[in-house]
């Protein structure tokens, strides 16, 4: 299939077919005699890979990683299952900051509802002070 098609396939546009060819994640295509690429199934079934990785939070570069890692027997499997429990714990660590982010706000929406009436506003004066609202950056 040529580069149009399989980046519809794929769910993906061509310069991101392009940009993972760069990167190596996928191979560089056979060649038609009228030089447009052209893509085996194989390369559909890669980046579906990709894509699937990118959307449980895996970066570009573990996703290079998870692939060398292919087809994952032996020792290779435990190396796959460390890189899958560093990204649960990066994302359990996320959603305990994200955690304390929706307490601060739902604190200062319930000042807000509390002291809307004052001439100043509750949450501009909250961030307005250091070490009011807890930073999460």
């Amino acid at each position: 299939m040529r580069t149009g098609e399989l980046a519809r396939e794929a769910g993906v546009n061509i310069e991101t077919l392009r940009y993972y060819e760069r990167r190596g994640l996928l191979p560089p295509p056979e060649r038609a005699p009228n030089g447009y690429r052209v893509y085996t199934a194989a390369a559909l079934d890669r980046i579906r890979f990709i894509k699937r990785a990118q959307g449980l939070g895996f970066s570009l570069e573990e996703i290079e990683e998870l692939m060398s890692l292919r087809p994952a027997k032996g020792r290779q499997r435990q190396r796959v299952r460390r890189i899958a429990e560093t990204k649960l714990e990066t994302i359990e660590s996320k959603l305990a900051e994200l955690e304390g982010i929706r307490e601060a706000l739902r604190q200062l929406v319930k000042d807000c509802e509390a002291g809307c009436d004052d001439a100043d506003c509750p949450i501009i004066e909250a961030l307005s002070q250091p070490g009011k609202v807890p930073c999460h950056t």
